[in-house]
């Protein structure tokens, strides 16, 4: 007589515990889900500072939503029941919207590319090179960020007014407006920054001076170091100092302002949001308002988000530690 052979199953737990498997899962979800009661309030906290900060944007979209009727309802309709989409493209029907974020792409750009380029050079030479009087150098560069950009309005006007040979102007320097009214009068004043070289800096002497002076050794140039060994190890601390200038300069005002007066075709997009801020001091206008400051805060948010991780991991590290490159070959 043959038997059967014998199926082996798995062993099973108490009642209503199921499979090794259907155990296994279970913890797992366990311990995704089980939060430390020491992290919890941190977290609470965090989450409701967040909320909090998200408050005014979220505002502001649901008030370029609305309707002319819903801003004159009373009361208040805070969510719009039909959102009127459409206010986005009359912003740039009514207004020369396309023009002022144009203006405001090419200046903050050019004044990024201008500080990052002159604070990591000046912060290699300061960091990595010894020389008589770099100390006070640094001193100076310490001593000169306690000075805000406001107390040189007003001469770096008149420099820029008085250039000679430019902008109408005799060799004397009369006669004419100068570089104002001009792309470089508002890049001009802002190619060199006090805080961004003194960041850097204190990036750069974290560098091993082993792989500088290896690249050295194998006949490469200072170019090349600076280009191939500095700037790829700092590059976290680069886009970082980036996203500080582009932000600030992005929503400069003041400067854009003074010497934009008389050329409106010079305008940046916050300028002209400012100067027809009273266009829109009617109820029914202040969809089109909110509409224009969500397009233009728009590329800040997304740079934010596209540099974050750069952000954070300076922000825990303090000093970047990529694994370094290979020092270049001779002769490069």
């Amino acid at each position: 007589m043959s038997v059967a052979p014998v199926t082996p199953r798995l062993a099973e737990g108490p009642a209503g515990e199921g499979t090794a498997p259907a155990r296994a899962r279970r913890l797992r979800w366990r311990k995704l889900l089980r939060v430390r009661r020491g992290r919890l309030v941190p977290v609470v906290l965090l989450a409701l500072g967040a909320v909090v900060m998200l408050v005014p944007f979220g505002d502001m979209l649901l008030g370029a939503l609305r309707s002319p009727a819903e801003r004159l309802a009373r009361p208040p309709v805070y969510f719009p029941a039909d959102p009127q989409w459409g206010n986005f493209r009359l912003v740039f029907e009514t207004l020369p919207l396309a023009l002022w974020l144009f203006n405001s792409v090419v200046v903050t750009l050019a004044i990024t590319a201008c500080q990052l380029l002159t604070s990591t050079m000046a912060a290699y030479a300061l960091a990595k090179f010894e020389f008589r009087g770099r100390d006070w150098i640094l001193r100076f560069v310490l001593g000169a960020q306690l000075f805000p950009f406001f107390l040189l309005i007003i001469p770096t006007f008149f420099m820029l007014r008085y250039v000679p040979l430019l902008g109408g102007n005799d060799w004397t320097g009369s006669g004419g407006t100068g570089l104002l009214n001009t792309y470089p009068a508002l890049v001009l004043p802002f190619v060199l920054s006090w805080y961004g070289i003194f960041m850097m800096r204190q990036f750069i002497v974290g560098v091993p001076t082993d792989i500088i002076e290896a690249g050295r050794m194998d006949g490469a140039g200072e170019w090349a170091i600076f280009w191939r060994i500095v700037v790829p190890i700092v590059r976290p601390a680069l886009t970082i100092l980036g996203v500080f200038v582009f932000i600030y300069h992005w929503n400069e005002v003041i400067w854009t302002l003074t010497v934009t007066r008389s050329a409106p075709e010079l305008q940046t997009a916050p300028i002209g949001v400012y100067l027809l801020r009273s266009a829109f001091e009617d109820q029914r206008n202040l969809s089109l308002q909110q509409a224009a400051i969500v397009v233009t805060i728009l590329p800040v948010v997304v740079l934010f988000l596209l540099t974050q991780r750069h952000y954070l991991q300076s922000a825990a590290t303090h000093r970047p530690a990529p694994e370094a490159p290979h020092p270049p070959q001779a002769g490069t």
